[in-house]
């Protein structure tokens, strides 16, 4: 199946840039300047993931990103936003609205193609049904759903992944650079704070006055514990 990707960009030249590239790898690729734009276009049917810049005009990409998940026919839709804010603060502000991931302008187009094709993998469904359980949690593959003492979780597709990784390996601790290449495809050091911000995201949906499930170790990663 060939994936289909909306580019949400007002720079008409970044936007062509974007849209070339991920022609030449083989996506199909269409393209809105504006978020009522891509709204209408998605009417019929939903892309397999959205590139939205988050300086658009009228509505930014960050209030547009929160609306997708506020929408029940949108809620899982794979974002991956583009932001000329650098800042730390502004970047968790990106994942805090339901962004899967994020790529800093400018951008290098290996790494934005290296990033599209993490979060389409991601978000591909398994074929086979594989439940985990650590505690009160219940993660199940094949519905991509997380329940925690019975009640569902509202997890992102990126929150779901290293949940999942956690899970196959509790006990273990995994690494900062360990979850970095398996959940984001990345071999290399941001510099930034994704994966602890993502796991302070996860703390939030996932953990119990009785049960605190993923420890920090200081200097090492993180920890998956049972009970």
């Amino acid at each position: 199946m060939t994936h289909r990707i909306l580019i949400v960009e007002d720079e008409p030249s970044i936007a062509e840039l974007i849209a070339v590239n991920l022609s030449h790898a083989g996506f199909e690729v269409e393209k809105a300047m504006q978020t009522d734009l891509a709204l209408t276009m998605m009417k019929d049917q939903l892309p397999s993931l959205i590139i939205l810049d988050w300086m658009m005009p009228g509505k930014s990409g960050v209030q547009f990103a929160k609306e997708l998940r506020a929408n029940e026919r949108t809620k899982g839709l794979p974002i991956l936003m583009l932001t000329a804010k650098s800042e730390e603060a502004d970047k968790v502000l990106g994942l805090d609205s339901g962004a899967d991931d994020y790529v800093t302008k400018p951008f290098g187009l290996e790494e934005l193609l290296l990033r599209v094709s993490a979060v389409l993998r991601r978000t591909k469904p398994t074929a086979v049904t594989t439940s985990l359980s650590c505690g009160p949690i219940t993660l199940t593959e094949d519905t991509h759903t997380v329940t925690v003492n019975g009640e569902k979780a509202e997890l992102s597709p990126t929150e779901f992944d290293l949940l999942r990784i956690l899970m196959q390996e509790k006990g273990k601790v995994l690494s900062r650079s360990r979850l970095l290449r398996e959940v984001w495809n990345i071999n290399f050091d941001t510099g930034t704070n994704v994966v602890d911000t993502y796991i302070s995201y996860l703390r939030r949906k996932v953990h119990t006055d009785e049960y605190q499930g993923i420890k920090t170790v200081r200097g090492v990663g993180f920890q998956m514990l049972d009970k």
